[in-house]
């Protein structure tokens, strides 16, 4: 038991992240994205009705048309060359069509956190913040944020990022420190005398907030909203059986970075970690379609798994920020011991929810898979990545969206947790 606690501590101090660095990504600009649903429209925060650039590849000017004033914080990240604002939470109500100018190749714009909203500019190289302001309204203008970028070269670039220490990962907002306390106290291990013995499934919705994932039907269908509407019911149906214990990565429209993500089912002590996507293609790489598992794998199985494995662990980038790798070689064998044991019960899962899925999804002609998913690379959680179908698919976007095919497959999904826990209780038990 000893070597099992120091192997656990081990574990924690190698790979601790950094767990409320919230970062976060949304919709290109290009493909026009509406207001964002939920209790972000509501009227209780500010509205952003319109934006507009202005200039040329030597200096660009970004305004933003609000309905009151607000605080902000700018600032700009490289590799690639990336603009970041930080402002409260806000109602974007921003006409589509908004394209890029100047220095600014696209920007994105959504929810960081409860309370906070992020505005991303990729830009074309780098480029400094000449200035930063709010306007205030006059002569029948809305208050106005003003953002003005002017080229230089990488070296000036990086001497401006030493000399400002690279700002913390905060959104510049008086009150944050509430929901940030609430998400971490959400991710900590229960106390002692609270002591829950049930195994834990740990059911991760991805992206969110500012990062919508694939989209469909021009725009109209996030992937966010799809598998974020699947993973509550997930959580309806094994919760309902009383044998488990659930945890959200996320629960509404918010943006998780992928390490906190980990972080969440590892602190937790998570028996078991469920990844719910949803994949497109681009239309050059024809079609495809079904349901697809996948498994944590140093080398993917094949060119779609990369290319899928290298789309997802964008997210965090996506969101302005590009988190700390994780350390790809540890020298203790403990931890490469507790690796392959988890690999062997992800492997197992996989093949159980492959078995249960197959007679009521539609599976992909490949429906087993592996690559290097970020989010999968907990050492001591099994995990398996499950992308429902392709939501560039005219009859898999049927399925996504009809609540009986969803109910179905829930209920496979359920099938096959059980199936899986039961088998590792039996070899528990017999090896007592």
């Amino acid at each position: 038991m000893a070597s099992c606690e120091n192997h656990r501590v081990l574990l924690g101090s190698v790979l601790l992240c950094a767990a409320a660095l919230l970062c976060s990504g949304a919709a290109n600009v290009g493909a026009a994205e509406g207001p964002p649903s939920g209790s972000i429209a509501s009227s209780n925060f500010p509205v952003a009705s319109d934006a507009r650039l202005a200039g040329d590849s030597k200096r660009t000017r970004f305004v933003l048309d609000l309905d009151r004033s607000i605080q902000f914080r700018a600032f700009a990240l490289a590799d690639p060359y990336r603009v970041v604002v930080d402002i409260p939470q806000v109602s974007f109500q921003l006409p589509p069509g908004i394209t890029g100018r100047g220095l600014v190749k696209a920007f994105r714009y959504g929810l960081v956190m409860p309370g906070g909203s992020r505005i991303v500019f990729d830009l074309t190289g780098p480029a400094r913040i000449a200035k930063s302001y709010v306007l205030d309204a006059a002569n029948d203008q809305p208050p106005r944020l003003v953002l003005e970028l002017e080229e230089i070269d990488r070296t000036n670039f990086v001497q401006s990022l030493a000399v400002e220490s690279r700002p913390q990962l905060r959104p510049a907002i008086a009150d944050a420190a509430d929901p940030i306390v609430a998400m971490k106290a959400a991710a900590e291990p229960r106390p002692a005398d609270a002591v829950d013995l049930r195994p834990v499934v740990v059911i991760d919705p991805g992206h969110g907030g500012v990062d919508n994932g694939t989209q469909a039907g021009g725009g109209e269908n996030n992937e966010k909203d799809l598998v974020l509407g699947f993973g509550l019911a997930l959580r309806d149906r094994i919760e309902k059986s009383g044998k488990y214990r659930v945890v959200m990565t996320r629960e509404d429209d918010t943006f998780v970075p992928l390490a906190d993500r980990v972080r969440i089912a590892r602190n937790q002590s998570a028996a078991l970690f469920v990844s719910i996507h949803a994949d497109a293609l681009p239309r050059h790489e024809g079609d495809a379609q079904g349901a697809t598992i996948y498994t944590l794998s140093d080398r993917a199985s094949d060119s779609e798994a990369e290319r899928l494995a290298e789309a997802e662990n964008k997210a965090d980038a996506i969101g302005g920020v590009n988190l700390t790798e994780e350390p790809t070689e540890v020298a203790d064998i403990l931890i490469d011991l507790a690796r392959r044991e988890t690999r062997t019960f992800s492997n197992r899962f996989a093949r159980l929810l492959m078995g249960e899925m197959k007679t009521t999804a539609r599976m992909h002609k490949h429906p087993l898979k592996s690559a290097g998913f970020k989010v999968l690379k907990a050492p001591d959680v099994p995990s398996v990545l499950v992308e429902l179908g392709y939501v560039s698919n005219k009859e898999d976007l049927e399925h996504l969206l009809s609540e009986s095919w969803r109910a179905r497959i829930v209920g496979s999904m359920g099938q096959a947790i059980d199936a899986f826990f039961a088998k590792r209780l039996a070899k528990a038990g017999s090896s007592n």
